[in-house]
């Protein structure tokens, strides 16, 4: 079909014969769009279209929705949005970057003086985004010293403006800049508490945090006082290229990379699988971690269901999603007596085109996966929907109970890990699904008690953990885990303490300890042995913990549990 030719990046080469309704075209290519899709004539002026036009954005994200059928719709739309542009001049001047920056990233961009027509020299600093999870859409020149910034929104959606992920090079030793970065989307920011963007070098390629002293969130009247982070950088090394992000990037790649080193281990109690392929055809995987037994027997199974990056722009969530499978893979022995009695489903990446794209939100079509659980497209949202087939499929079988659904993300307004639950209207329930939280804030310094909330809002009525949390049985837990994208505090410090990668890799492998106390509480695995026998008590019932109300642990449909 006509646009999913588009769609799909199919603009490898100089030009694009393209069918459509109106007969055979070739578009002539007028730059690869510098995250891997392509962008011919054609599809660079539809995306500027519909990102330029909220109210024409959403009706071509509810077409699209719909199918490949409709391709034929979104080519008359297109036909209109044009006849459109025609007699309405597009304003190349909004806070968004302007025509050129919403098509894409900037690409070995040299910023020279106004009026300079001379060789380039050191110290014109040049921008690059055009690399995986790049963004950084356009660069004004202010002075020699200084720079407005201007992220790239979402594909396809203008609403969400706020990672950026940028090289600068060319630069000279001792030179100071002032790069400010004009158009982020969100108001509330922790830039606020003292948050800052990351940088490496060529040199130093270890993640580090600007100091805090040097970063500056602030109304701006030169930008329709919109919110503003402008942060005082010095170079030092003329040969070095520089890396600036809004926090430490977790690349599709680095998941494919991490992946296959997990496969060449050869682990009898790891498998990995394509579950299905984005949009734009990059993997999908699940991991299954167990003892392998339990996959080919017919007891019944316990399963922990576990996913992460639906937001591409969440990075954090793919530390601690691997802080989860390290702790799983390993030979600690708490980790052997989970294998030996739990399957634990995992999805790392629910969103793997936003990410390879540099996206905060979306997909590469524009939506925002997590308000899609309830009907979701194999065409438009085909990660979503394997996932979601998946999870049906196992709740229909009577030998499965899937007890947690866990979705890993980033907050980028709160300090410290935290959960939001479910409200049920059984109080038994309701106190049931505290329990996780409460032994996690146990295992966990970083982890907030305070700021795990429970609710029904009805704006969450298509995320994951509302969904779910319909659609399984009541001894199911659906949970939403965040954590900040700046620090935690403890109990008893006065001073935020910033999370590294490490830190939000310690989180994960604190969510899968936790499992295990949850287990022995709940009298399912037996505390006095660390081979993990499996209580078969008939009733479940557990007992008290540091005055927390455990709830019971029956598997589903009352079944009686038992080794497997």
């Amino acid at each position: 079909m006509f646009y999913q030719q588009l769609i799909k990046g199919l603009y490898s080469v100089n030009t694009a014969d393209i069918s459509s309704p109106f007969g055979r075209f070739t578009w002539r290519v007028v730059g690869r769009h510098p995250c891997g899709w392509g962008s011919c004539a054609l599809f660079a002026r539809l995306h500027l279209l519909v990102t330029s036009n909220p109210s024409s954005c959403a009706a071509a994200r509810r077409r699209l929705g719909n199918g490949p059928s409709a391709s034929l719709s979104c080519v008359r739309l297109y036909e209109r949005m044009m006849e459109e542009s025609s007699r309405e001049h597009l304003d190349t001047d909004n806070e968004a970057g302007g025509e050129d920056a919403l098509v894409g990233n900037v690409n070995k961009l040299m910023i020279t003086p106004p009026g300079y027509t001379g060789p380039p020299k050191k110290g014109h600093v040049i921008f690059d985004a055009c690399f995986e999870s790049g963004n950084l859409g356009r660069v004004d020149y202010i002075s020699e010293f200084e720079f407005d910034l201007f992220i790239r929104p979402d594909t396809c959606n203008p609403r969400f403006r706020v990672w950026f992920n940028f090289t600068v090079e060319n630069v000279r030793e001792t030179q100071r800049v002032i790069f400010n970065i004009v158009n982020f989307s969100k108001t509330k920011s922790l830039y606020r508490d003292g948050m800052s963007p990351v940088v490496k070098s060529t040199s130093r390629p270890k993640w580090q945090r600007l100091p805090a002293k040097n970063v500056y969130y602030y109304r701006c009247p030169d930008h329709r006082r919109n919110y503003v982070m402008s942060f005082a950088f010095c170079f030092d090394r003329e040969d070095d290229v520089y890396q600036f992000a809004y926090c430490y990037p977790y690349t599709y790649s680095r998941l494919q990379h991490y992946l296959a080193s997990l496969e060449r281990r050869n682990l009898d109690y790891l498998q990995r699988e394509q579950l299905g392929l984005s949009v734009q055809q990059r993997r999908l995987d699940l991991l299954t971690i167990t003892n392998p037994a339990h996959l080919n027997q017919e007891q019944e199974k316990r399963v922990v269901f576990l996913t992460a990056r639906v937001h591409p722009g969440e990075s954090p969530a793919s530390f601690i999603c691997q802080g989860v499978i390290d702790f799983l893979v390993s030979q600690h022995p708490i980790a052997q007596v989970l294998r030996d009695h739990v399957i634990f489903k995992i999805v790392p990446m629910l969103n793997p085109d936003g990410v390879y794209l540099g996206n905060y939100r979306c997909s590469l079509m524009g939506f925002d996966l997590n308000r899609h659980w309830q009907d979701p497209s194999p065409w438009a949202h085909p990660t979503l929907h394997a996932v979601k087939q998946l999870i049906v499929q196992m709740n229909q079988d009577p030998k499965v109970s899937l007890e947690f659904y866990i979705d890993v993300h980033a907050h980028s307004t709160m300090m410290n890990g935290f959960m939001y639950g479910n409200v049920f209207e059984e109080e038994e329930r309701v106190q049931r699904q505290a329990v996780f939280p409460r032994l996690l804030c146990q295992n966990a310094p970083d982890f907030s008690l305070s700021s795990t909330t429970f609710n029904r809002d009805l704006v969450k009525a298509g995320t994951g953990r509302r969904f779910l949390g319909g659609l399984l049985d009541d001894t199911s837990y659906c949970y939403t885990l965040e954590v900040s994208f700046y620090s935690y505090l403890t109990a008893g410090s006065t001073s935020p303490v910033p999370y590294t990668e490490d830190g939000y890799m310690k989180l994960g492998r604190n969510v899968a300890r936790t499992f295990l106390d949850y287990y022995k509480l709940n009298n399912l695995i037996d505390e006095s042995k660390h081979t993990g026998h499996i209580n078969s008590s008939s009733d479940g019932t557990s007992t008290s913990h540091q005055g927390n109300n455990p709830g019971n642990g029956k598997v589903k449909g009352d079944r009686k549990p038992r080794d497997y």
